[in-house]
């Protein structure tokens, strides 16, 4: 694969990535509640996921999402519904204080799990592996060593995008167990997911 083949990838991961979803609010709840260093599983368990979607469309399994576009349909309006969900559940709960002042919320491993568990039920991230990533690269054309570089890049990029988030709200803790600090971050959650959950639905299949 040529060199504007990794850069495109990388780019177009770094914005996707970049873009607040369940993913980032999932990193920021954790960051909010335990702090930075206790966060940094959950973000590994997140690149892990999107290395097992990255693996699965040089597979070929994108090739079948494509063909039968149901499917994607079917994930697009799921994933839409999902979000407002959590747009819902941050409007009325949130994060709340008790949350925040949590020294612990379970130990690494399960926090690695919840980070790649997040990641293979997140829409967006099966939407960019499975349906946008075989409309930037020949996935055909993919060699094991340019699938290595993949998978470096994904590392990467996704650290380079998610560990400001995970730095901000672990600094942020003391400031955010204010009631209206906490309100406005609620707010701001629930509204980036509902606009996100738009996109998505009005988004043409």
């Amino acid at each position: 694969m040529e060199l504007t083949g990794f850069v495109t990838y990388a780019v177009a991961l770094g914005i996707a990535a970049a873009i607040p979803g369940p993913g980032v609010i999932a990193l920021v709840a954790r960051a909010l509640g335990s702090g930075f260093k206790p966060t940094l599983p959950m973000l590994f368990g997140l690149v892990l996921g999107d290395v097992t979607y990255l693996a699965a469309a040089v597979l070929g399994l994108a090739y079948i999402a494509t063909t039968f576009g149901w499917v994607i349909v079917a994930l697009k309006y799921a994933g839409a519904a999902y979000l407002l969900y959590m747009a819902w559940g941050f409007w009325r709960d949130g994060i709340t204080a008790e949350k925040i002042s949590a020294k612990k919320v379970g130990g690494s491993w399960s926090s690695f799990l919840a980070g790649l568990f997040v990641t293979l039920g997140n829409p967006k991230t099966i939407i960019f592996y499975l349906a946008l990533l075989p409309n930037l690269l020949d996935l055909t054309m993919i060699t094991a060593a340019d699938f290595s570089i993949l998978v470096v890049l994904t590392f990467i990029v996704l650290m380079i995008a998610l560990l400001p988030y995970i730095a901000a709200a672990g600094k942020a803790r003391m400031f955010l167990q204010t009631p209206k600090a906490l309100k406005l971050l609620n707010r701001f959650a629930a509204t980036c997911l509902a606009g996100a959950a738009t996109a998505i639905a009005v988004r043409s299949s």
